[in-house]
């Protein structure tokens, strides 16, 4: 197969199409022959030298969702037979023509939806469900907010918390992005860059918090939690150090 190959970390310019190594399908493996590969940040971080690859998969090729064709299955794949279309969550190797993807993190294409389109949602599905619904166990009638609510997980979790029957509030950076986020289904914003969150959302009942922001952030969330709230982090990029204030 050809693959889009990282031959130094860098600029972009260092990946090249070229040849590599068809995927191996293990027994509760699927391959799947890629049409559309979404692109996310940890692909960016993989090319730049700054997000090692994990355990099993390529250091030398990004990509962590896909959407495409079943073109092989594993002897004990159940779920899943040969020409299925499915969208899948994968470890790396998405930047190519074939990947090897365990059976339980493919996903069925949504109805009505292209396959390019299919192929942004597994990366922020899988991490909202497992952080929002999993982790922080948001009930119907609870409050979340959601730091960063434009982007990519952000404006998921907006969607799926409010089909859950959730109140959703976000943070964004501008009037535009709140305007967006209310349009999917959010019931307030807060500008972080002229308001302060905790102060504008202190009489709600928040519940749940999710978090990719971390830094100064960690204390107000705190103060803003109910009792028996649950701050889930999915990420620090305000920083890994944080502070309590009393």
């Amino acid at each position: 197969m050809n693959a889009v190959k990282i031959t130094a970390f860098g600029a972009p310019e260092n990946m090249i199409w070229s040849e590599y190594p068809d995927p191996v399908c293990g027994a509760e493996e699927v391959i799947i022959e890629i049409y559309a590969a979404g692109v996310n940040r940890p692909d960016v971080l993989q090319r730049k030298g700054h997000y090692p690859a994990p355990e099993g998969a390529p250091a030398d090729i990004a990509g962590l969702e896909v959407a495409g064709q079943i073109i092989e299955i594993g002897e004990k794949v159940t779920r899943w037979k040969l020409g299925d279309e499915v969208c899948a969550l994968v470890a790396g190797g998405g930047y190519a023509e074939k990947v090897n993807v365990h059976e339980s993190v493919c996903l069925p294409i949504p109805t009505g939806f292209s396959l390019e389109e299919a192929a942004c949602l597994p990366e922020t599905i899988y991490t909202v469900w497992h952080n929002v619904f999993q982790r922080g166990n948001l009930q119907a009638g609870e409050g979340i907010l959601i730091h960063g609510g434009s982007s990519g997980i952000g404006t998921t979790a907006i969607q799926l918390a409010k089909a859950f029957g959730a109140k959703v509030f976000v943070t964004v950076g501008n009037e535009e992005k709140g305007k967006a986020c209310l349009e999917l289904g959010a019931d307030g914003f807060v500008n972080y860059k002229t308001q302060d969150f905790l102060e504008v959302l202190k009489e709600e009942s928040i519940h749940v918090i999710l978090d990719m922001i971390g830094g100064d952030y960690f204390s107000k969330n705190i103060d803003l939690l109910q009792a028996d709230g649950r701050l889930v982090y999915i990420n620090a990029m305000g920083g890994r150090m944080s502070r309590l204030i009393f």
